[in-house]
């Protein structure tokens, strides 16, 4: 017996599907759609009903349907024109997902079925329903929890997380392994907090799919950077249900204290290029979803297609799928997959365009922490140092440029100093802080700091692109043997350029982001592109060693010394407008002998030697920072002769300092407090 469905106009806000007194109002843009449809299914998959939307209002199709309760299965189909020329692939034989769907019956799995382009160029006729998760009526109840306070200034310390690899192989409970419940454990907890961060970035969470290159080669995407929705949570990282666990996850950070950012990726979708699969943007209004130019995607991201973020529905979409993150799953900001896209207006990018303002005007998205990636592949990509105040930047010139300093490369000296003032070169005096600038080593596109200093060439073979993706200038060094060793030589230099490392990144000016991992001193074998790699090569291994605890007791003591002092992140430099209302620090550079830095030392290409005296305007404390790269004995003395209070951090252990005059035998980062 076929049921008689009870429809009404509804509503055409918000988006989505959602509960009334008498049902379910389903409300969805297609502005160009000359029909668009309801499918309900049953759980098994068969479906009971295609109802016609009775109404358009803005671009916005709705109508409310009575009977309909949460916990329903449903799907839309659109009729329209099919003109790939105009980039319009209007086909009812695709089944869509609800671009606002809270919950997903399963994951997306590609199959043929989902193609709507023929090799011939017409509308594939074969119908997609089976092959393509069903949209959920779902109700998240926003997480009720007290939020730890911001982290501001020298406080905030980003640790970047992946739920799954870091723990599948925690010494936890076994269900718990790889979820988000499992990242939330005690165990994890207590290692996070025992390093001192402030902040955990999670890497991508909203529901994503493999690439069908990589499920024909049998492997799977990873890192997570290929979404299918951008509310919904990804399901492979739940016991049960993900949203629930999800937000259980941040309420347990949050009560431990932890700041919690979100990787996000608006940039692009899994829907990829035009003749791969239909199942949501590209079926409902191509045209206005992603950008295009004479019957092409522009494909900015490398991904097969990139999200218009220019046109006034995609900045809505992206802002409330913004605010559900921070409203119902807790979150307290973002960083931003390939940012540059999001700032772009018809082509090019803006610091003003509308996506950017939105969300800086938006009472909600500008008092969350917002990370951006300054960079896509499109034209005039690279905008590091060019968004507006509100964003942090992730600064890959800090990057490059403290690999090289301690790799030993000539004329690097003067760069290396810019780099640690937190890169007022970019982040330009009188406009931004340093805070803006996040400093990294490693990131997780890339080696991990243990590869960093043990391998000279990508190994990625494991990748099955025969070697050829990932980046081939890693400004990397082994020390003498590719990959891993025995000789006790090779290893202690190793340990001691990850210390040089991670001391430089903990002391430099700005906001600093450690790779998840680097402190358990994790291998990747040598892959800097493990984006495919769901298994051992990724996984962090949590066996004790004494290459670990020394590398984390370092964050630990490191991270301390910046909340004692708070000049190591932010100084109020005398030249600078932003702080003509502070007392301004102090900041001078000496040379080995307790000299100040002259031209011909800051010119001197094989310097290998500079120090930094910060003097606190607020305390009155004098710091001394020191580096040294070079594995020969150097003769040091301390800036103006004045004598050394106290030690109170060496990368070696062994220092011995008695006066104002001591000796330096290895490569080394020291703070010492001095006196005069």
């Amino acid at each position: 017996m076929t049921r008689t469905w009870q429809i009404n106009v509804g509503f055409p806000l918000p988006l989505g599907a959602t509960p009334t007194p008498g049902g379910v109002n389903f409300a969805v843009f297609s502005e160009h759609a000359q029909q668009l449809y309801l499918c309900l299914f049953n759980t098994e998959g068969d479906e009971l009903a295609r109802l016609p939307f009775p109404e358009k209002q803005r671009g916005i199709w709705h109508m409310e349907v009575q009977g309909v309760a949460p916990g329903q299965h449903y799907g839309l189909r659109a009729e329209g024109p099919f003109d790939p020329g105009q980039m319009q692939f209007f086909n009812d034989h695709k089944l869509l997902i609800d671009p606002y769907a809270k919950q997903l019956s399963e994951r997306l799995v590609f199959h043929e079925e989902q193609v709507t382009l023929t090799p011939e160029g017409l509308a594939d006729q074969r119908d997609s329903a089976t092959f393509v998760p069903k949209s959920v009526v779902a109700v998240p109840h926003p997480l009720q929890h007290k939020r730890p306070s911001k982290p501001r200034g020298a406080q905030r310390s980003l640790y970047e997380l992946h739920v799954k690899g870091f723990s599948q192989q925690l010494e936890i409970e076994p269900e718990l392994r790889g979820t988000y419940l499992g990242a939330c454990s005690d165990a994890a907890i207590a290692h996070l907090q025992q390093l001192g961060i402030s902040t955990i970035q999670l890497m991508p969470c909203f529901a994503f799919a493999d690439e069908i290159h990589l499920q024909s080669k049998g492997l799977s995407n990873y890192w997570g950077y290929n979404p299918i929705n951008f509310f919904t949570p990804e399901a492979r990282y739940a016991i049960q249900d993900p949203t629930a666990e999800f937000q259980q996850m941040v309420a347990r950070f949050h009560e431990a204290g932890f700041e919690v950012l979100l990787d996000v990726v608006y940039n692009h979708t899994a829907e990829s290029e035009i003749n791969h699969g239909t199942t949501c943007y590209r079926g409902l209004d191509n045209q206005v979803y992603y950008r295009h130019q004479n019957g092409q995607y522009l494909n900015y991201t490398g991904c097969g297609n990139c999200v218009d973020t220019y046109h006034p529905t995609t900045v809505r979409l992206i802002c409330d799928s913004m605010r559900y993150w921070v409203d119902v799953m807790g979150v307290d900001g973002f960083r931003f997959d390939l940012g540059v896209d999001m700032g772009r207006e018809r082509h090019q990018f803006s610091p003003t365009a509308p996506l950017l303002q939105a969300i800086l005007q938006d009472p909600i998205l500008s008092q969350t922490t917002l990370v951006m990636e300054p960079w896509d592949i499109g034209p005039d990509g690279y905008q590091v140092g060019h968004f507006p105040r509100g964003f942090l930047e992730c600064n890959d010139k800090y990057r490059d440029t403290i690999r090289r300093f301690w790799r030993g490369d000539a004329n690097t000296v003067p760069e290396f100093a810019t780099r640690i003032m937190g890169s007022r070169d970019v982040f330009h005096k009188g406009h931004k802080c340093a805070l803006h600038s996040v400093n990294y080593i490693t990131y997780h596109d890339g080696y991990t700091l243990h590869d960093l200093v043990a391998y000279h060439r990508r190994h990625n073979l494991d990748n099955l692109e025969h070697n050829r993706d990932g980046h081939t200038d890693n400004i990397s060094q082994n020390f003498g043997v590719e990959g891993e060793t025995n000789d006790a030589r090779i290893l202690a230099a190793r340990l001691t350029q990850q210390k040089c490392f991670l001391a430089t990144l903990l002391f430099s000016q700005g906001t600093p982001h450690i790779l998840g991992g680097d402190e358990l001193a994790h291998s990747q074998k040598g892959n800097n592109n493990a984006y495919c790699q769901d298994n051992d090569i990724t996984w962090l291994s949590w066996e004790n060693s004494s290459e670990r605890d020394q590398l984390s007791g370092l964050i630990k003591d490191a991270l301390a010394l910046r909340q004692r002092y708070p000049v190591l992140a932010e100084a109020f430099l005398p030249d600078d407008p932003l702080y003509q209302h502070k007392p301004c620090d102090d900041v001078s550079w000496f040379n080995e002998s307790g000299q100040p830095m002259s031209q011909e030392d800051w010119q001197h290409p094989e310097r290998d030697y500079l120090s930094m005296q910060l003097t606190s305007a607020s305390s009155g404390e004098i710091l001394w920072l020191v580096f040294y790269r070079e594995d020969q004995p150097i003769r040091i003395k301390s800036p103006n002769g004045y004598s050394v209070k106290s030690v109170l951090f060496s990368t070696d252990e062994r220092l011995q300092i008695q006066g104002y005059e001591f000796d330096l035998n290895m490569r080394s980062v020291m703070l010492l407090e001095l006196q005069s």
